[in-house]
């Protein structure tokens, strides 16, 4: 009779010990509920003892949550049709909070993230999309950790993944960019245009100072073209020679205006009061 009656008492503790114990793995938090009231004291890793019937273990998360924000469809500043999807990293700070403030704090920060996300299309042009992600990540951040931190919720980072446009958009900026290459290999092949025509100046100015210096420059001009090893050579004639030659020729004078061709002699002019006879025939 003894032994049954402890036996029964080491079964009911047993099983009390076992209602009672609880595990709370490193990356977790425990909150304590007894008889519906949360208690101040967090339970921290290893074992949590409760008392049975009364207290309720409910277990936090303590890890950083990586939570993909669906893409959204927005229409920007500058009237782009976009879609953007993004991802947000938080975890939780007070489990306190986040067990007793909000319902499903994961979904909760899932719905605020993609309400942020339209706000910040509607309130961005498709350049700062495509181009100023930081700035764009920062806001985004501040709009979601503001109503977070109500829930226990840290806002650790906010990225933007991809920034999809529509393919009429796509070709207009390939168009776009093609142009502003070309426009800025003119400007520069102008630029090397204008430097080599004030070099070239340069060059005259010295050459008509020296002529020897011309020559010298022919010379030149001479060896780089043999040197090819061409079968024709061609010279330069100097544009000097050719001045001296116009200047030094004598020029033929134009013969009058009332001159007749064929070497005929003009007819003298009639007075007024002459009679025209006509020879006998």
């Amino acid at each position: 009779m003894v032994v049954e009656i402890l036996s029964a008492v080491a079964v009911a503790g047993g099983a009390w010990l076992a209602a009672s114990l609880r595990v709370v793995k490193q990356y977790e938090r425990g909150l304590v509920f007894r008889f519906g009231r949360v208690r101040p004291a967090i339970r921290e890793p290893g074992l949590a003892l409760l008392v049975p019937i009364a207290d309720r273990l409910q277990k936090v998360n303590m890890q950083i949550v990586t939570m993909p924000i669906p893409a959204q469809d927005g229409i920007t500043r500058d009237n782009v049709t976009v879609r953007v999807d993004a991802v947000v990293y938080f975890k939780v700070i007070d489990p306190v909070l986040a067990a007793v403030n909000v319902q499903d704090y994961r979904s909760a920060v899932g719905q605020v993230a993609q309400t942020s996300l339209r706000s910040i299309i509607g309130k961005s042009d498709l350049d700062d999309l495509l181009s100023n992600r930081e700035r764009l990540n920062e806001g985004l951040e501040l709009m979601i950790d503001s109503p977070a931190l109500d829930w226990g919720i840290h806002i650790d980072r906010v990225e933007i993944k991809d920034v999809a446009l529509p393919e009429s958009m796509k070709r207009s900026m390939s168009r776009q960019a093609e142009a502003e290459r070309e426009r800025r290999a003119r400007v520069i092949s102008a630029d090397g245009e204008l430097q080599a025509s004030h070099k070239l100046s340069q060059a005259a100015a010295t050459m008509a100072d020296t002529p020897a210096a011309l020559q010298l420059r022919l010379l030149e001009t001479v060896v780089q073209v043999s040197a090819e090893k061409n079968s024709t050579l061609v010279l330069p004639f100097p544009v000097e020679l050719l001045r001296f030659l116009d200047a030094n020729t004598p020029k033929k004078e134009a013969p009058p205006e009332d001159a007749p061709a064929n070497g005929q002699v003009a007819p003298a002019p009639r007075e007024p009061g002459d009679v025209e006879h006509e020879a006998p025939r």
